[in-house]
């Protein structure tokens, strides 16, 4: 599941689009987008690319998407392995079953 996610994180920050030298991108970053690439980052430990996906939204929009990425990839694993989201949540971080 996290490869996917990084994959895709991955193909955002390589699908930049040609732009003549010296012209800034324009284009405002979508809470999600941010969120996505930030944890891809966090993940692959790329300080540089974190401050980047940081910056694109507020600290507080970008708290919200990584809270939605978190609960998405949670439920997607929870059906992947046909367990609960709650003994996944425990699981990836290393709780004991309750």
């Amino acid at each position: 599941m996290f490869d996917r996610i990084r994959r895709y994180a991955g193909r955002l920050g390589s699908s930049t689009q040609e732009r003549p030298e010296g012209a800034q991108e324009r284009r405002a970053h979508n809470l999600f987008e941010a969120a996505a690439v930030y944890v891809a980052a966090r993940a692959e430990d790329d300080q540089d690319r974190i401050e980047e996906a940081a910056a694109w939204v507020s600290p507080e929009a970008l708290s919200f998407g990584v809270s939605e990425l978190a609960c998405r990839a949670v439920v997607a694993l929870a059906r992947e392995r046909d367990e609960t989201p709650a003994a996944v949540a425990r699981d990836l971080l290393g709780l004991p079953a309750a």
